[in-house]
């Protein structure tokens, strides 16, 4: 079914009324906002799902920390001498590391106030 030249003149002028009335508004709303701000203070708060207002960001950086005594495997040369020349012998020994304090890397995170 076809509709009427006249009924679709219709729709857009009404259309085209709409649309410049609503412009007309955002222009009166616009010169209102410029103009100067009262003596009432207004305070708007924008809630944020990511909590960047509570968090804040700790960079990596190195600190000294103790580190326990332990046994650690380590890679170990027994070196022999045979008539001539050395003969050079690789295995892995399990050796005491007494306590002491080192330098370990914190990686950047996040820390929070809640």
């Amino acid at each position: 079914m076809a509709t009427s030249l006249g009924a679709r003149r219709a729709v857009v002028g009404f259309a085209a009324t709409g649309l410049l009335a609503g412009a007309a508004a955002l222009g009166t709303a616009g010169t209102a906002s410029a103009a100067p701000p009262s003596t009432s203070t207004s305070t708007v708060s924008v809630k944020t799902a990511d909590h960047h207002d509570r968090c804040d960001w700790k960079k990596g950086r190195w600190e000294k920390k103790w580190v326990k005594s332990h046994w650690e495997k380590r890679w170990h040369q027994e070196k022999t001498w045979h008539h001539g020349y050395w003969d050079h012998h690789w295995s892995y020994k399990w050796v005491h590391i007494p306590g002491h304090w080192d330098h370990v890397w914190e990686k950047g995170h996040w820390a929070c106030r809640h």
